[in-house]
């Protein structure tokens, strides 16, 4: 009796209380999305000059007004190149030089858009990463906990049924093992991927 008491007073105790497991959850939680936002916010403290012109011109570009902007000297430029009213033709039909400006404009909002898109694209990949390191940590934690449950479960005179699967979820998750079978997977659905655009077409 004395026995069963003392083991039963750890479950009551504040630590392993609901309250302060969903305290501590929430401080993980919130520890975790300051993070991502650390990495936002160090990756914007770097930027050289260039990538700050890059970043102007691509709110700039996917602006309203950038729109507007384009589309009344568009049309002004047109009509007024129709010669109506004896307005001077400084660019006839087909408008080589307003075709000039806006292909060259074009390359140059396509180059700063793509340094853009590649300084976001190393942020998100820094977060994937993030992401995994924290989900090996939580599935490690995972296992200890049923590694524990297991352990207690069988001091208290209890046995654990042959289940394979059990026994497999107590051993630890290898990284290794989960890359190697995820890239079966994708090198045996190409084949069959192929086969079925085959006979669509």
């Amino acid at each position: 009796m004395t026995q069963d008491s003392s083991e039963a007073a750890p479950n009551g105790s504040p630590e392993s209380s609901p309250h302060h497991d969903g305290e501590r959850r929430t401080r993980r939680s919130l520890a975790h999305t300051t993070a991502f936002r650390a990495i936002k916010a160090r990756q914007s403290g770097h930027h050289t000059r260039m990538q700050v012109v890059a970043n102007w011109l691509t709110e700039l570009a996917s602006s309203t007004r950038f729109f507007v902007f384009h589309g009344v000297g568009f049309s002004l430029w047109i009509v007024w190149n129709l010669g109506i009213g004896g307005l001077p033709q400084f660019d006839p039909f087909p408008y080589g030089l307003l075709t000039m400006i806006v292909s060259l404009e074009a390359i140059f909002l396509s180059i700063f858009v793509l340094m853009t898109q590649s300084r976001e694209s190393a942020i998100g990949e820094l977060r994937e990463e993030m992401t995994l390191q924290v989900n090996l940590k939580i599935e490690e934690e995972v296992t200890k906990t049923l590694q524990l449950v297991a352990g207690i479960y069988t001091r208290l005179g209890h046995k654990i049924g042959e289940d394979p699967e059990l026994r497999e979820m107590l051993q630890p998750l290898d990284p290794a093992i989960l890359e190697r079978d995820l890239m079966q997977q994708i090198a045996a659905s190409i084949p069959r991927l192929r086969e079925s655009r085959g006979t669509s077409d």
